[in-house]
């Protein structure tokens, strides 16, 4: 019965909305209207701008991390590493599908990529890290925050597999999971990486304004 009501706990602040609240109560629009349509960070950096999607991702990242922290309200659980890990992913899990299907915003979410963090964040730092700079190289290399992510989440279960060699059979299975779900979610993202029209995060502006500087003077 406690597991059943922590889950649900988990569930219910994994549903906390961020950015359809900001865009809401600040904006007086719905973000899911503008956009990608996706009541996430990266569609709110591009629609409200970088302060408002740094802090709904912030926020995001946070609900996955109090869902794992959740674990140690059942001390039960502590006297083994194992089973509290794999607890701590059933709750983070449960804030994901709160996310992405959020009680308090009509079952329409994000898609989760900040929460997944999050959890990964509360459970094991170091993998976090590890993912961040794949994201963050990624990101500078190519500006595109879709494919940073799913490349970082294919390079979760590489170091969760290889790098760490971390000894949990259900964890494993769930970075595998996790790789497999941001790039079923990302499908659209993919699509128009490939057609050539997926939207950049123009977070390097001195860099493009550099680059065609030199294209021009090369030009003339």
């Amino acid at each position: 019965m406690n597991e059943l009501l922590m889950i649900v706990l988990a569930y219910l602040i994994g549903s906390i909305p961020t950015s359809v609240w900001v865009s809401r109560y600040f904006f007086n629009i719905d973000i899911r209207e503008y956009g990608s349509g996706n009541a996430g960070a990266t569609n709110t950096y591009r629609v409200l701008g970088p302060k408002w999607g740094t802090i709904v991702m912030v926020t995001d990242m946070l609900k996955g991390m109090l869902a794992v922290k959740l674990a140690l309200l059942l001390p039960d659980y502590a006297d083994s590493d194992i089973r509290f890990t794999n607890l701590q992913i059933g709750l983070g899990l449960a804030a994901v599908v709160g996310h992405i299907f959020p009680i308090w915003a009509d079952f329409r979410g994000g898609k989760g990529v900040a929460t997944l963090f999050g959890l990964v964040v509360g459970i094991s730092p170091w993998t976090a890290l590890s993912c961040s700079g794949v994201f963050l190289l990624v990101l500078f290399l190519t500006r595109f925050v879709s494919l940073s992510s799913i490349l970082a989440s294919v390079a979760f279960p590489i170091f969760i597999l290889v790098v760490f060699n971390v000894d949990n059979n259900i964890y494993r299975v769930f970075a595998i999971a996790v790789a497999l779900m941001v790039v079923l979610t990302h499908q659209k993202n993919i699509g128009r990486l490939l057609k050539g029209n997926e939207s950049k995060v123009p977070i390097l502006k001195h860099r493009d304004r550099r680059r065609e500087r030199r294209r021009q003077s090369v030009g003339e």
